[in-house]
Formats: structure tokens, sequence, C-alpha cells
């Protein structure tokens, strides 16, 4: 089965990582070969990041307050006419060198190659992603076109099918019919573009193992010829 992404996509997640790092990684460092510089270079990021991410959300707060009053001094209204207090911060965390992420990444990378870890250890030290349940009979492709060259191009997103069944109705009354099998996500449709303007639609299918699998894409069109 296919597993997530460790790193999570959202700032206060990846603070979290940090932390849980900083305060689980110690207990494996010797294990690990993880030296007490990368310790402490881990420790001093993860409380850099949370207090950037803490910095930020008081000053966000504190300028919707100054654009309130900004507005109402501007305009008029109920409200006082004090001025709101400043954001008052706590002193700062220790300054580290920029790109803290991608220093974890690589740490993290390390770790994972390391002679003594193991599955165990990365559960425990939250860098193994959860496992995820593929369920090709949901897929459903979206497709984009347009023409490159007078010549209509399929974009879809590949994800995590083999390839892309596509079917084509080219307007002369026969209806949709087998084009292609493709993997490419910007695909070219070489059939010679006829005499006279018609339109052109398209509609497609993931394929998985040689086999159809989810539902049909919307259907979409193009207009073509002269």
């Amino acid at each position: 089965m296919a597993k997530s992404y460790y790193m999570p996509k959202d700032d206060s997640g990846k603070a979290e990582l940090l932390e849980h790092l900083a305060t689980r990684l110690p207990i494996y460092a010797d294990l690990l070969e993880i030296s007490a510089v990368d310790i402490t270079s881990l420790q001093a990021d993860a409380a850099a990041l949370r207090y950037t991410l803490s910095a930020y959300n008081v000053v966000q707060a504190n300028a919707r307050l100054w654009t309130a009053f900004k507005n109402l001094q501007r305009d008029g209204g109920t409200g006082t006419t004090a001025y709101p207090q400043a954001a008052n911060l706590p002193a700062p965390a220790q300054a580290v060198p920029l790109g803290i992420i991608p220093r974890l990444s690589g740490l993290i990378a390390r770790i994972k190659t390391a002679r003594n870890y193991s599955d165990a250890i990365g559960q425990d030290l939250n860098i193994v992603g959860t496992t995820q349940i593929v369920d090709p009979s949901s897929w459903k492709p979206v497709i984009d076109i347009s023409l490159t060259a007078g010549r209509p191009t399929l974009q879809w997103s590949k994800g995590t099918a083999d390839s892309i069944e596509v079917w084509a109705d080219r307007g002369d009354d026969k209806g949709f019919h087998f084009y292609t099998v493709t993997t490419d996500p910007n695909f070219t449709d070489t059939t010679v573009s006829p005499a006279s303007a018609a339109l052109w639609k398209y509609k497609a299918i993931y394929r998985l193992r040689d086999e159809q699998v989810g539902n049909w894409s919307d259907v979409i069109s193009v207009a073509v010829g002269t």
C-alpha cells in the first residue's frame, strides 16, 4: 500500500514535527550516529520556527485591530478614538540560518539511511507517512484542452494511474471512438484537421495494469479546422 509523505503541509504541522524530533531524536542519537551538533541545531530550529509562527500570529491579529481602527477613524462610526496598542512580542528565540525545513528534510534523510534505523524508530519520530488505501474505482480524470499549432493538446494529471485512455468524437456523426492510450500528461492529437470547421470532443478514463479503472472524465471540446 502507498504511504503519504511524512512532512506536514502546513506551517503549524511542520513546527510540531520539529518540536517532536527535538524531544525524541536525542534518545536515538547514538544509535543513529546523529551528532550533538545536529541535535543542538535541530532544537534551535524548532524554537526559532515556533517563535516566528507565534510572533506572526500576534502581528496578524494586531494588524486586524489597526485595520478596523483605520477604517473607523477614516469613515466614522461607533467606537473609541484611542489608538490600538502595538503588537507586544516576547524576546525572540536564537536566530538560525535560513532554510529550516530543507535542513530538517536533509536530517531525516540521513536518519532513514542510518545503519540501525528501523520502521519502529521512524514511527516513534513521526517521520513515516500514514498508509493510504488506494481506491481506483473512485478515480476520474480532469482534462484541460488547448490548441498547439492548430492541434488539440490534452492536459491531465497522472496521479497513481499507469496511463489514460482517450476517446474522440470528430463531429462526423459517428460518435465517440477509441483514439489512444498515453502516459504523456500533455498529449497532442496529431490527427489531420478537417478542411472545414468542426467541433472535436474528447473523453478519457484512467488505466491501471492494462485495465480501465474509475469513471469517465467530463467531455471537453475544441474547435478545429478552418
